[in-house]
This record gives structure tokens, C-alpha cells and sequence, in this order.
């Protein structure tokens, strides 16, 4: 009946409004997302040793390693079972119109093209850009940074957004916080994290402190965590990715 009652709201609405609501789903969310994981994954174990491993993912293999879990591909193969898990969780449809993943493309591409825009506005267009992209200036190889940047994009966000962001809203609510300060205070919080995550006084990997680069990786946590809310994960991964390959362009 369920089926039935969404297929009938699929034929009676635009398909823009069809569009909003399958890509904020955790199963087109995956599919989206798919190829950030292959090119991460296949990339640093082709690069070997030359290979530029994302904090968020070294960070989430070391837990689990903790926890016994330290095969090499636990954390992709986790991140496809959370996903699904979720997408069963929220009964939904398990189809959607392959053109969504198109959409999804562009659209990834129009928010990280505004983030970068705000970059620019806040340091001038001659600005060193490299200041506030995380992962660069690690290593001069494009092609090793480009492999880095899908890392970026799929485990931070999964880390920090779908996780921490998600745990953060579940325990204010439970605290009994409302729903517009649940959400205001778990992305400013989570933000924060995301934001000091990238530095050695907080992490050992981490790059020197620098205030202007916190400022704007804050900023730019909050604009990943409302675009995960109101947009889904996938696009929050996406936006996050093609920023990261924006910066190194230009």
C-alpha cells in the first residue's frame, strides 16, 4: 500500500518536485556517491606510499582497528551498510529516476561554486586560496590531491555531518532542546569540530593553527551541515568534493 500511495504521488507531481524528494534519499545519496568512494579507494592503493589519506578516514580506521576491525575495507563497505540501513529506516522507495543522479551532479557543483564565491569574498581574488583548502599543499602531486579531495568529500562528511551531526541533534533533543535550537546548536557545535579537526593542536595530523582558515573551515562546516540537512547527504558529500577540486583548479 505504501508503494502504491508514493508511486501515485510521484505521477501527480512536477518532476522538480519529484527531483527534491528522491535526492535527498540515502539510496540515490549512495549511488551518488559511489564513484567518490571508488576513485578515494582505488586511488590511494594505486598511489601506494605517494597517496594523501584523508584525517576524517584515518581518524574512523583507527577506531575501528580499536574495535577489531581493521581490514582494509571495512570503512567503505560500513559506509554502503549505513546508508541502506537508513534508506530502510526511513521506508522508502528503493527506485529512483536515474536523471536524479544527473541533477545531483550540478547542483553539487552550483553550492560548491557559491562556497567558493564566498572564499573569495572573504580573502580578495588574489588571495592564496590554498590557506583554507583542506589536504593541500600536503603534496604537489594533482593527481595524489584530486584522489584526496573525493576522501574529503565522502568521509568528512560521513563523519562529520551524518554522524556527529546526527548524534549531536539526537542527544540536545533528548535533553529537551526544540527543534529549531536542536538544529542551531548541533550545526554551530559540530561546525566548530569540523573546523579544529583540521589543525595540530587538536589532531596530530593535523596543519599548523591558523585563525583566518578556522574562521572560513567553521563557516564552511555550517554550510555542509544546513546543505546535509535540507539537501541529504549526498549532496552535502558532493558539494564538499567538487569545492575541494575547485580551489585546486583555479
Amino acid at each position: 500500500m505504501a508503494k502504491d500511495r508514493n508511486q501515485e504521488v510521484d505521477s501527480h507531481t512536477g518532476w522538480w518536485d519529484r527531483y527534491f524528494r528522491q535526492s535527498v534519499r540515502p539510496l540515490a545519496s549512495l549511488a551518488f556517491v559511489l564513484p567518490l568512494m571508488l576513485v578515494y579507494e582505488v586511488g590511494v592503493l594505486v598511489l601506494g606510499p605517494e597517496a594523501i589519506r584523508n584525517g576524517a578516514d584515518v581518524l574512523m580506521r583507527q577506531l575501528l582497528d580499536m574495535l577489531g576491525f581493521g581490514q582494509y575495507f571495512v570503512l567503505p563497505v560500513a559506509t554502503c551498510v549505513i546508508l541502506l540501513d537508513w534508506h530502510h529506516m526511513r521506508r522508502e522507495p528503493w527506485r529512483f529516476s536515474p536523471r536524479v543522479l544527473a541533477v545531483m551532479f550540478a547542483e553539487s557543483v552550483a553550492w560548491a561554486l557559491l562556497l567558493f564565491a564566498v572564499h573569495c569574498v572573504m580573502t580578495g581574488i588574489a588571495a592564496n586560496i590554498a590557506a583554507a583548502v583542506p589536504g593541500q599543499g600536503q603534496n604537489g602531486d594533482k593527481l595524489a590531491t584530486l584522489v584526496a579531495f573525493c576522501g574529503a568529500g565522502l568521509y568528512e562528511e560521513l563523519l562529520f555531518r551524518l554522524i556527529l551531526l546526527s548524534a549531536t541533534m539526537g542527544v540536545i533533543r533528548v535533553a529537551g532542546g526544540s527543534p529549531r535550537a536542536t538544529a542551531i546548536v548541533a550545526v554551530v557545535v559540530t561546525s566548530l569540530v569540523f573546523s579544529a579537526a583540521h589543525y595540530k593542536p587538536f589532531m596530530s595530523f593535523g596543519e599548523p593553527f591558523e585563525w583566518y582558515s578556522f574562521v572560513f573551515r567553521t563557516l564552511a562546516g555550517g554550510f555542509f551541515a544546513v546543505l546535509y540537512l535540507r539537501r541529504g547527504f549526498g549532496i552535502a558529500a558532493g558539494a564538499h568534493a567538487f569545492y575541494d577540486v575547485i580551489t585546486q583548479i583555479f
